[in-house]
Parts: structure tokens; sequence; C-alpha cells
């Protein structure tokens, strides 16, 4: 049964990596590269290095990966470098071939360019980051510096600092038409991938009630809602009293009906609603944690 559910993992990985890296490499040959765009990572470092030096960008690219992924082999070790091998080899080889296929989506409009870039580009990687693989990109470059160089800034905010960079060259190398485009399609291009990840607005909800009629609110989530419930010992900071909070995640709809009932038996009850962005666990709508991974 393992070496079932391993080969089918396989097998949506291939599929998934496959078409991800299709999807990025057409945006990249056939929407970015063509209408004189910049964005990010290592494809904004090798289009403007190819703009400087006069060698392909494809071919730059391929180099830059290889670099990364022999950077982050030495300084951080084999696992870091396993999870960024198969793309940075797979990727670049697709990215020549659909320059070479020459596929022309859009012309003469960086407005509609961008957005188009930022959609199908964003898509790619959302696909490529669902099955938990890395480009090997600027996030690889952004992990070495931060644990060799400066580890007392975050991940997150070298990478920001490493794309604006990009782009604040792209202005020089180009123009400020080029950049402010470039900044569009990093916007764009991230919403796409949350939307990828995550899906379209929030399936789910977490509740957390604070009553004091704890256990008839408790029995009506369980038995007749259906859903599971965690409870928490808090502490006032007015009151210093301690009581318990009540929390579950449900559907919106099924959201109201414990709100309706909280306010028929308990009017003066504390109630807090979060959206959620994913669940992956047992329960009702809630994802598997097999099947993420497996689909």
């Amino acid at each position: 049964m393992k070496r079932v559910n391993d080969f089918q993992k396989l097998v949506f990985d291939f599929f998934y990596l496959g078409l991800g890296c299709a999807l990025l490499a057409f945006a990249i040959t056939s929407i970015l590269q063509p209408n004189g765009l910049i964005t990010g990572g290592i494809t904004g470092i090798s289009i403007i290095s190819g703009k400087l030096i006069g060698i392909k960008y494809t071919y730059l690219y391929y180099v830059l990966s290889v670099i990364v992924l022999t950077s982050a082999w030495i300084l951080m070790g084999k696992r870091e470098a396993g999870k960024i091998i198969l793309l940075s080899i797979f990727f670049p080889m697709m990215l020549i071939f659909f320059d070479t296929m020459k596929f022309d989506f859009i012309e003469n409009d960086m407005f509609l360019a961008s957005i188009y870039y930022g959609i199908i580009g964003g898509a790619g990687c959302g696909l490529i980051l669902k099955r938990g693989y890395s480009m090997g990109g600027t996030d690889t470059i952004a992990k070495i510096l931060h644990h060799r160089v400066f580890p007392f800034i975050s991940i997150s905010q070298l990478l920001l600092g490493i794309d604006v960079v990009i782009i604040m060259i792209s202005a020089f190398v180009y123009d400020r038409k080029v950049a402010l485009y470039a900044i569009l399609t990093q916007i764009v291009m991230m919403k796409a991938i949350d939307l990828v990840l995550f899906g379209f607005g929030s399936k789910n909800v977490k509740i957390e009630i604070i009553s004091n009629r704890n256990d008839e609110v408790a029995d009506y989530i369980m038995n007749t809602i259906g859903r599971g419930i965690s409870t928490y010992e808090i502490t006032g900071g007015y009151t210093n009293n301690t009581r318990q909070k009540i929390i579950s995640i449900c559907s919106p709809r099924e959201v109201m009906l414990i709100k309706m009932y909280i306010a028929k038996v308990d009017p003066d009850a504390f109630v807090n609603v979060l959206p959620v962005i994913s669940v992956w666990g047992k329960g009702i709508g809630f994802e598997s944690l097999l099947e993420e991974t497996n689909k």
C-alpha cells in the first residue's frame, strides 16, 4: 500500500512540476521577454545580464541555476540542494525549449503583458510550490545569505531586498517604465501563487467562544453541528478570572448557526470569528493531509 501511495505521489509530482515549469517557461519566453519586461529572481538577473553582455538569457539562466545549486550544496548541505536539484536542471531545459518554439502570445502592450505574465507565471510557480519544491532561485540565495552572512535579517526581507535591487537595476538598464511594470508583474504573480496554493477566498473559518454556558455550546457544536472543538484555559486581564475558551473550525454557514444558538442561550458571550486560508486534516470539508500530498 505504501509503495502504491509513493508511486501515486511521484506521478502527481511529475505532472504538477511538468505543467508548472511549462506554464512558467511559456510566460517568460512568450510574454515577458518579447515585450521587454523584467521580473525579479534569476529570470530578471538573466535577462538584464543577457542585454549587458550579449549572451542569450536562457543559457545564462542555466549557468546561474547550476551556480546556485552548487552553492547550496557546499554552504547548506546536500539536503537543501536536494530540494532544488530537479528544477535547477529541468526548468532551464524547458526554458530553452520554449524559447526555440517562439510562441508570441501578446506583443506591443506592456500593461496586458504584465498582467498575463503575472497570472500564467504565478500559476506555474504555484503548482511547483504546491508540491513542496523550490525553484532554486533567489529564494535559495536569500537562505544562503541568511545562514552565512545576515542571520539577523529574515529570509523574506532578504528576498524582497534582492528583488528590489533587480528592479532598480532594470530602471537603469532599460527605463523607469519597465521598472514600474516589473513591480506590477511581481504583485500579480504573488496573488496568482496564493490563489493556486490556497484557493479563492476562505472556505473555512475559526470561531472562538467565551461563554458562561460552555457545556451547552460545546454540546451544540459537537452533536448538532457535527464539528470537533478544542478548549483552552484563559485568564482575563481585567478580572484576573480563569475561564475556558472554545475553538472550532467550520464553514461560514455553520458559524452563523452557532452564532444564532449562542445568541439564544448566552447573549453576553464573546465570539470571535477569523478566516482560515486552508485546513489539512480529518474533518468535514477539510483536505486530507495524504490527499493534499498525493494530488
